[in-house]
């Protein structure tokens, strides 16, 4: 890619991290390597069982095995697997080893205060011109806008999980 951009995918629908995998495999079939890395997730999920059989697709976890709950958990641990996270997207923006890198809920742990708003803009600001950069999660700030180059809102209208429907493995984990 001679310029990359940078893209959010952001809103209360869901998804938005399909959404991101979705480019990742699309740029695979054309030789680009994606690094995914997930904010706030350490739960094994369909979408990295995928990701493995890809040779272009590499996904990093950052977080613990249990789903974030502002009010019951652990965030201390929750925000040093962020740091974790933020430190190898770092790394990895200082290499040309990647021509995408996804930073999946990225948008959540700024939410949450599990990384602050100027952690995210200076891994923006140390984007190479040539590496498309992603980010995800639901609410983000409007003060983030000005940064991104494509923002597309998920809306949900309706949702099953509203009528007591569970998560359902390979739909939405």
């Amino acid at each position: 890619m001679e310029k990359g951009y940078i893209q959010l995918y952001t809103g209360n629908g869901k998804g938005k991290t399909t959404a991101a995998m979705g480019l990742a495999f699309r740029a695979s079939g054309c030789g680009l390597k994606t690094l995914m890395i997930q904010f706030m997730k350490g739960q094994d999920t369909s979408e990295n069982k995928a990701a493995v059989k890809s040779s272009f697709i590499n996904i990093e976890q950052y977080g613990l095995k249990e789903f974030f709950v502002e009010t019951k958990s652990d965030i201390i641990g929750h925000r040093g697997e962020c740091r974790k996270a933020l430190n190898r997207a770092a790394e990895v923006l200082k290499t040309s080893e990647y021509d995408i890198l996804i930073l999946d809920e990225i948008i959540n742990a700024l939410k949450y205060n599990l990384v602050s708003f100027e952690e995210v803009i200076e891994l923006i600001n140390a984007k190479p011109e040539k590496i498309e950069m992603i980010l995800t999660g639901r609410d983000a700030p409007e003060a983030l806008y000005e940064y991104c180059d494509l923002i597309t809102k998920f809306d949900e209208v309706k949702h099953y999980y509203k009528s007591g429907v569970n998560a359902r493995k390979g739909i939405e984990f």
